[in-house]
């Protein structure tokens, strides 16, 4: 069901007489609330309420335990992420940036199936333990945050291949990121970044990108030489 730019507060009531939509598009609107209905829609696959006015999320949208492709949450006003969205195991992407949500709840680490979680300019300091369960997420993006480091349990994320870090408060290259096997892209703009640890070189073998632009940021002549002959672009 396709409700996009509808010009709507509410949830209209034919959306609720639909109990065997897969697809439900309801962004671009200005809905400020969900109710608690929206757990009987048990065949939903994908929920797109990017682009509204929510402040906050009914706990029965973990319920929605059938969404296994997308879930858009971006660009609204919320404060906080239910914690039953650690229910949603089947799901592959979520969006939940642009919102002063401020941390993410552990309960995130439940959702073992995302394979892409962007969660940006989202006034973040910290990330919870739980995201290193996530181990096959592929794509992490936390752009625009206030990160000053990251949790040892990121070295869980074995199948990452890209990671963006930009504009955040990291003052060093994040040794939770040492031995990632698979990690190719590694976007660490506008940090408060002054030197780059040799380490980078032998423990992320895959590393094809690695973006240090608008840091005050030494890179070692050993360093850089190693990375670009086996072919990993260095912009700095």
């Amino acid at each position: 069901m396709d409700l996009w730019r509808a010009g709507l507060t509410r949830v209209p009531e034919q959306v609720w007489e639909r109990r065997e939509s897969r697809v439900l598009i309801l962004a671009d609107n200005a809905l400020t609330s969900l109710p608690p209905r929206i757990g009987r829609m048990g065949r939903l696959r994908t929920l797109d309420l990017g682009h509204n006015a929510l402040t906050s999320l009914p706990e029965e949208i973990g319920e929605l335990t059938g969404l296994d492709g997308c879930l858009y949450l971006h660009d609204n006003r919320l404060t906080s992420l239910p914690r039953s969205l650690g229910r949603l195991r089947s799901l592959t992407y979520l969006n939940v940036g642009d919102n002063p949500l401020g941390t993410l709840p552990e309960e995130v680490g439940g959702m073992t199936g995302l394979v892409e979680l962007r969660a940006q300019r989202c006034g973040l300091r910290e990330l919870p333990a739980s995201l290193g369960r996530l181990t096959a997420l592929r794509e992490l993006w936390l752009r625009g945050n206030a990160l000053a480091s990251l949790p040892a349990a990121v070295r869980g994320l074995r199948e990452l291949r890209e990671l963006e870090l930009r504009e955040n408060a990291l003052t060093r290259v994040p040794e939770a990121l040492r031995g990632l096997p698979r990690l190719r892209r590694l976007d660490l703009r506008a940090n408060r970044l002054r030197t780059v640890p040799d380490w980078l070189e032998r423990e992320l073998p895959a590393l094809e990108k690695l973006d240090l632009r608008w840091n005050e940021t030494a890179v070692g002549p050993e360093l850089l030489e190693g990375l670009e002959r086996r072919g990993c672009v260095v912009l700095r």
